[in-house]
C-alpha cells in the first residue's frame, strides 16, 4: 500500500472518529428534562440523514491542518443541529410526513410540538457555540439568510414570481450560506490566514448551491422510499428547481392554464432537469478548481471526492 493511500486511509478512520463525537455533542446538547423535546429531538437526529455540513466543516479545518478533536467537534455539531432545526419547521410548513426515512416530527407530534422541538433544537446551538466568540457571527449570518430565503422562497410562491432569479436567490440564502459558514468555520478554527477561509468559504458556497439543485431534482424524480422524505412538495407548492429554470410568472390578465399543469408541460418539452443538472455539474468545478492553491493534502483530496458526492447521488 502506497504512502499516500496509507494516509487517506488514516484519514477516513479519524474522520469517522471525529463524526461519532460530532454525534455524541449533539445528542448531550439535546437531553432535556422536558421528554416531548427530548424524545422528538432524538427522534430526528437518530434517523441519521447525509450530515454533509458537519463533514464539510470537519474536513475544511483538517485541509488547513487542524488536529484538535475537542476544538472542533460542538461547531461542526451546532451547524448539523442549525440544519436540523430548519427541517423540522420546514415540515411544518410543507406538510412533510417523512424525513430521513421515517415519519417526521410533524407528523408523530403535531404542528405545535414540531414547531417548539425546531426552536429548541436552534437554542441548543447558542449553547454550543457560546465558548467561540467571532465565530459565532459566521453561523447568525448563515442563521439569518436560511430564514431569509425561506421567506423569500414562501413571497415568490404567494405572488407567482418563482424566476430563476429568485430561485438562485433563495438557495443562496436558505442552503449555501450554512455550507458557506461550515467552511469558513473550518478554516478558521484551523487559524487560517485570510486568503484561506475565504477559499473554504467560497468552496463551501458554490458546493451549497449545487447541493440544493441536486436535491430539487431528486425532488422531483426520486422514489421517495430511497429520498427519505416527502417527495414532490416543491412541485405541488409551485416552487423549486422545475418552476425556476421555465420562468412560470403570471402574464398581466391573461387567462393562464393551472401553473402545475404548466410547470408539467414544459418539462415535457425542454431539458429542464439537464440544464439543472449542468448547472450544477459547474458549481462543483467551480468549487473544485478553487482549492487548487491549497498545498495538497489527503484531506484536500478528500473535500475534492466530498464535492463530487454531492452531485452523484441519488437521496
Amino acid at each position: 500500500m502506497s504512502g499516500a493511500l496509507i494516509e487517506q486511509v488514516k484519514l477516513n478512520d479519524s474522520l469517522d472518529e471525529w463524526m461519532a463525537a460530532v454525534e455524541c455533542a449533539m445528542f448531550a446538547a439535546t437531553d432535556s428534562d422536558v421528554q416531548i423535546l427530548r424524545e422528538a429531538s432524538r427522534h430526528i437526529l437518530s434517523a441519521g440523514g447525509k450530515r454533509v455540513r458537519p463533514r464539510l466543516l470537519l474536513l475544511s479545518y483538517l485541509a488547513l491542518g487542524g488536529r484538535d478533536l475537542a476544538q472542533v467537534a460542538k461547531p461542526a455539531a451546532a451547524i448539523e443541529l442549525m440544519h436540523t432545526a430548519s427541517v423540522v419547521h420546514d415540515d411544518i410548513n410543507d406538510h412533510g410526513t417523512l424525513r430521513r426515512g421515517r415519519p417526521s416530527v410533524n407528523a408523530l407530534w403535531g404542528r405545535t410540538f414540531a414547531l417548539l422541538t425546531g426552536d429548541f433544537l436552534f437554542t441548543a446551538v447558542y449553547e454550543l457555540m457560546a465558548p467561540y466568540h467571532d465565530l459565532n457571527i459566521d453561523l447568525a449570518t448563515a442563521a439569518t439568510g436560511l430564514v431569509e430565503g425561506e421567506t423569500l422562497q414562501a413571497s415568490a410562491v404567494k405572488n407567482r414570481t418563482f424566476t430563476r432569479e429568485a430561485y438562485m436567490e433563495i438557495i443562496a440564502k436558505k442552503t449555501a450560506a450554512l455550507f458557506q459558514a461550515a467552511g469558513a468555520i473550518g478554516a478558521k478554527l484551523a487559524r487560517a490566514n485570510k486568503s484561506e477561509v475565504s477559499i473554504l468559504s467560497a468552496f463551501g458556497f458554490n458546493l451549497g448551491l449545487a447541493f440544493q439543485l441536486v436535491d430539487d431534482i431528486l425532488d422531483l424524480v426520486a422514489d421517495e422510499s430511497k429520498l427519505g422524505k416527502t417527495s414532490g412538495i416543491d412541485l405541488s407548492q409551485g416552487r423549486g428547481v422545475a418552476v425556476a429554470m421555465n420562468d412560470v410568472r403570471s402574464n398581466g390578465n391573461a387567462p393562464r392554464m393551472d401553473p402545475l399543469d404548466e410547470i408539467r408541460q414544459k418539462m415535457m418539452e425542454d431539458d429542464t432537469l439537464a440544464k439543472a443538472r449542468e448547472q450544477a455539474d459547474q458549481l462543483v468545478n467551480s468549487a473544485i478548481a478553487s482549492l487548487a492553491a491549497l498545498d495538497d493534502s489527503p484531506a484536500k483530496s478528500a473535500l475534492i471526492d466530498f464535492a463530487r458526492q454531492i452531485i452523484d447521488r441519488d437521496n
